[in-house]
């Protein structure tokens, strides 16, 4: 087994072990970029110079720390001080920011290895789509708006990677690329020297190719309950299969992946109930589009002021028309939305997690697309934590997955939970 195969749980522990050193580890992850990365188009810059440096500062100290030595990649809407921060704009060609965004901050303090900045769909908003292409078919979207960091942790050049969301940027990517990605609960990871698309929906996550890898970052984070929740047990843990109100938007490889996974957990001891949301809770789809282009709208302004001619007209319209959304359907919004979020919790009386869609099904054909965030707009209005596990692949031989909720700030727990589920389902 080469290097970079190596999960980042699997690289950390060989480092420790003095099995591997993280110059070797980032050594073979440039290698499988150089090899693979003309074809799947993940990144925007690489600096193989300063990542070997880092890693050989890296080997130089105990592995002390929860990612030492592990190369990372960044969506290229969060800024580095050592590498360009495009946007994926026009506007922002060659945009060198003065200081690394908090999460980057936090993850090289914790002994990760900054590797370069991936594709994004333009400001992770709309307008310009990345280049990117899923690894399995190039024909094929790997999702977005986080479409090189998906395609990038599933192609193996990278053991873990940034990603954000809005609406269903980050959740669906790791369906479609079959890996495991993390969305925290909102509010928990600075947003600090990340662009805004909705401020009260952006939430900035990451990949792995494991349960344990997304658990090494929440630790790095220091997410509450990290190293003191104890290990969960399949057998009796309530899972709650719920096909949400959007449940008309499915096709048929996201249910047959629903249905097994809700099947084989039942197979291994849990007890699997249907769940359904309250009536009320039907329209949160639709509130979390009001409240996207209803905050889109400031934090589009000032490049609408000072380089319309250069911001993309999907965007520009941020400014403009907005889908008629006034400062009344925005309110309206924002009273359903604090409405639901204090109940939810309330909802889990009966279960445990929620066992729901990722995405309608497998990636579709072209990149003209980044597929549908239906199934990731509710779980983002109500600011809890997800998580996105592989199931298999579809007809077409494509990665299909299925999604995990949990109540807000139950981060931890939900992690345990899934560590314990995904030897079940993802097989």
């Amino acid at each position: 087994m080469e290097p970079f195969e190596l999960t980042a749980s699997e690289a950390a522990h060989a480092i420790r072990d003095g099995r591997l050193t993280s110059e070797a580890l980032v050594r073979s992850c440039l290698e499988r970029i150089e090899d693979r990365d003309p074809q799947v188009r993940a990144w925007i810059t690489v600096d193989p110079a300063l990542a070997l440096a880092a890693a050989r500062e890296a080997d130089k100290r105990p592995a002390a720390d929860p990612l030492h030595g592990l190369p990372f990649g960044v969506k290229d809407v969060i800024d580095t001080a050592d590498l360009p921060t495009t946007q994926n704009s026009p506007i922002f060609q060659g945009h060198r920011p003065a200081r690394d965004a908090a999460c980057v901050s936090i993850a090289r303090s914790a002994g990760g290895i900054l590797l370069g900045k991936t594709d994004t769909v333009e400001f992770a908003s709309g307008g310009r789509k990345a280049a990117t292409r899923n690894p399995v078919n190039f024909a094929h979207t790997p999702g977005g708006s986080s479409s090189g960091s998906g395609a990038a942790v599933g192609d193996r050049h990278v053991p873990l990677a940034f990603g954000t969301q809005t609406g269903g940027s980050h959740i669906r990517p790791a369906a479609f690329n079959g890996i495991y990605g993390f969305k925290p609960t909102w509010g928990v990871v600075s947003r600090e020297g990340m662009k805004h698309y909705a401020v009260s929906l952006d939430t900035l996550g990451w990949y792995g190719r494991s349960v344990a890898d997304l658990a090494l970052m929440a630790e790095a984070f220091q997410l509450e309950g990290m190293g003191k929740t104890p290990p969960v047990t399949l057998a009796g843990l309530r899972v709650g299969l719920c096909r949400s109100p959007v449940w008309s938007r499915i096709e048929p490889a996201g249910e047959a992946a629903l249905l097994l996974a809700a099947r084989r957990l039942e197979e291994a001891g849990a007890v699997v109930v249907p769940f359904e949301l309250p009536e009320d809770f039907s329209t949160l789809a639709e509130v979390q589009d009001v409240i996207r282009r209803g905050e889109g709208r400031a934090s589009f302004l000032d490049l609408y002021i000072s380089d319309r001619h250069r911001l993309h007209p999907e965007l520009a319209d941020h400014c403009e028309h907005n889908h008629g959304i006034t400062a009344r359907t925005l309110t309206e919004a924002y009273d359903v939305a604090d409405s639901c979020r204090p109940r939810f919790a309330a909802l889990f009386e009966s279960i445990d997690v929620i066992l729901t869609p990722p995405a309608p099904g497998e990636a579709p054909e072209g990149l003209h697309t980044t597929g549908d965030h239906i199934f990731n707009s509710i779980w983002t209005v109500l600011h809890v934590p997800c998580l996105a596990m592989p199931c298999g692949r579809g007809p077409r031989g494509l990665p299909v997955g299925v999604q995990l909720v949990a109540p807000r700030f139950q981060d931890a727990a939900l992690l345990a939970m899934a560590e314990a589920m995904a030897p079940v389902v993802d097989v």
